[in-house]
């Protein structure tokens, strides 16, 4: 009898929750209403969103008007790199190496500056100060990495950050200084409240937490000026217009709820889910190598190099013995060249192409990490 599929690629996509799912079922059907409209069900249904709104901004410590819903994490990211450099066209954005492509992309429209990471791929703060010029308007560096799953301390970047702004006012140069922060892979497991964080915009994911795809949203803190990249009827402060996604908000919101209240537990038990399977590959497998750091480091993610071996051919073995992973970002697997976070981080192309990457999620159990680990280690013989 052939094993039931053992899912490895949380990062991609989560399943959506119960409660996401009961959350919303009304809103497919007797609560379809579109809540721009005058009468009762429709002003009902908007009180819904404005429910869901606040849930949302308690969680960030935000407000609730600095909540904008987006059609999810790539938009929002556009969002907010792209609707302060328009504003700021002559003016300069920082990224780091290993930023999702939605970060990437959009900055290479404006003049922008990449700040390097170690081998472990954690940003070089010593190097941060130096690379803010004083026409630099935007540092846009995510929480967690989605390949190698490495944190990177936000709140030593935003203190820097502040202490540049302080120097900016004594000098008389009144160009604002935003941190953009993408929170997409964090938000199930790390603290998102935006002002110990010190960000000033911070995107969130829906399909990455057991909600819907396809929604997501971006804190933008009062006083952030952006220009809106969808025009229409002048929804969500007139930044993102178009008929809302009820259903989905409302599951997004349903999601959030549940992800941070499970946040502490989960933490613990998917660290000690990763650092057996870690233990257990390097134990049984030679030549693997293991990227990032395995301190700072999401609970979820196992990031290896098997040396010598390709990872596409592993991928389709793997698949057919009933295991589901991958080799990088499924938001760029169209793109055949080797990843670009793992050649930030000193490998070769050889290398990145000899790399997998394992993410556990709430139905990973003991037993599916052991069989993927004697799975892996019979087809590498």
């Amino acid at each position: 009898m052939k094993r039931p599929s053992i899912y490895m690629d949380y990062a991609a996509a989560t399943p959506m929750s119960e409660q996401a799912i009961a959350a919303m079922e009304p809103y497919l059907s007797s609560r379809f209403y579109n809540p721009s409209a005058i009468y009762l069900s429709a002003k009902n249904v908007a009180y819904d969103i404005a429910s869901a709104r606040k849930r949302i901004a308690h969680h960030l410590g935000a407000r609730t008007t600095e909540i904008i819903f987006t059609a999810g994490g790539t938009e929002a990211n556009n969002l907010a790199i792209r609707g302060v450099m328009e504003l700021n066209r002559k003016t300069k954005i920082l990224t780091s190496t290993i930023e999702h492509e939605s970060v990437i992309r959009p900055a290479a429209i404006y003049s922008q500056i990449k700040l390097g990471v170690n081998s472990n791929g954690i940003i070089k703060i010593n190097e941060l100060s130096s690379l803010i010029d004083d026409d630099t308007i935007m540092v846009s560096i995510m929480y967690a990495n989605n390949e190698i799953g490495t944190i990177q301390p936000i709140k030593q970047i935003a203190n820097i950050i502040k202490d540049i702004r302080q120097n900016r006012q004594e000098k008389g140069n009144n160009l604002p200084l935003y941190l953009h922060v993408d929170a997409c892979q964090a938000t199930a497991y790390l603290d998102i409240h935006v002002s110990r964080l010190g960000a000033d915009l911070m995107t969130i994911n829906s399909g990455k937490i057991y909600g819907p795809k396809q929604v997501g949203a971006l804190y933008v803190r009062t006083g952030t000026e952006l220009l809106p990249l969808i025009y229409g009827g002048g929804q969500e402060r007139n930044l993102r217009s178009g008929t809302e996604n009820v259903a989905g908000i409302m599951g997004f919101s349903a999601a959030l709820d549940e992800a941070i209240t499970v946040m502490p537990s989960e933490y613990q038990r998917l660290t000690k889910l990763r650092d057996i399977f870690i233990n257990n590959l390097l134990s049984r497998i030679p030549k693997i190598l293991i990227n990032g750091t395995l301190k700072n480091r999401l609970p979820n993610n196992v990031n290896v190099t098997l040396l010598g071996r390709d990872s596409e051919r592993l991928l389709m073995e793997l698949d057919e013995a009933g295991i589901q992973a991958a080799s990088g970002s499924a938001c760029s697997a169209s793109n055949k060249s080797p990843s670009h976070v793992l050649k930030a981080i000193g490998l070769s192309d050889n290398d990145a192409s000899s790399t997998l990457r394992f993410t556990l999620g709430k139905y990973s159990t003991m037993d599916e990490v052991k069989y993927v680990v004697d799975t892996l280690a019979k087809l590498l013989v």
